[in-house]
């Protein structure tokens, strides 16, 4: 079965690790579960590797996480594209380039840890990441929502350490 960004609950899967059949354009679908990593490429390498998420892997690199993200440890990225990036006001991207914990912090909110299948995402009303913050969590028509306003895109996308979904907005943890 193909699964569409619509997920209804009874879904089989929903993963997310960036890269395998990217190609990722929102709207498209996505690799079933079991689809294998993409060549053994962990999530960094697999998001660099996808092309929409420049944005992404600059600022995980200048947080100084690309080595936590590329580690053996399982983690759940919610990757936000470059075109989410557009949307975040430039006044926070500003505050985020020039405060390196703050980026760190923004970053480490969009990751969970383990290894969470979009068939476990749309049963969670919410979700620890690794800043310490719970993201919230709710499927309404038929697709799944981060926090209200930020939509999962693109599902379990495969890496050697994880999963990736793609998201359509950044999530700012609240204050």
């Amino acid at each position: 079965m193909t699964n569409h960004i619509r997920m209804p609950v009874s879904i089989a899967t929903m993963g997310a690790a960036l890269i395998a059949a990217l190609a990722l354009t929102a709207g498209g679908t996505a690799p079933s579960a079991e689809a294998a990593p993409a060549a053994g490429k962990n999530i960094v390498q697999t998001a660099a590797a996808a092309g929409q998420f420049k944005t992404l892997i600059a600022l995980v690199r200048k947080a100084g996480l690309a080595g936590a993200l590329s580690g053996s440890g399982k983690l759940t990225v919610f990757a936000p594209t470059d075109a989410a990036f557009k949307k975040v006001p430039k006044a926070t991207l500003a505050k985020l380039g020039r405060d390196r914990e703050l980026l760190k912090g923004v970053l480490l909110y969009h990751v969970v840890k383990g290894n969470v299948k979009a068939a476990q995402v749309v049963k969670l009303k919410s979700a620890p990441t690794l800043n310490g913050k719970r993201v919230r969590i709710a499927v309404r028509g038929g697709m799944v929502y981060l926090n209200g306003s930020s939509r999962v895109v693109k599902t379990d996308i495969g890496a050697s350490n994880g999963t990736i979904h793609v998201i359509n907005r950044v999530l700012i943890p609240a204050s």
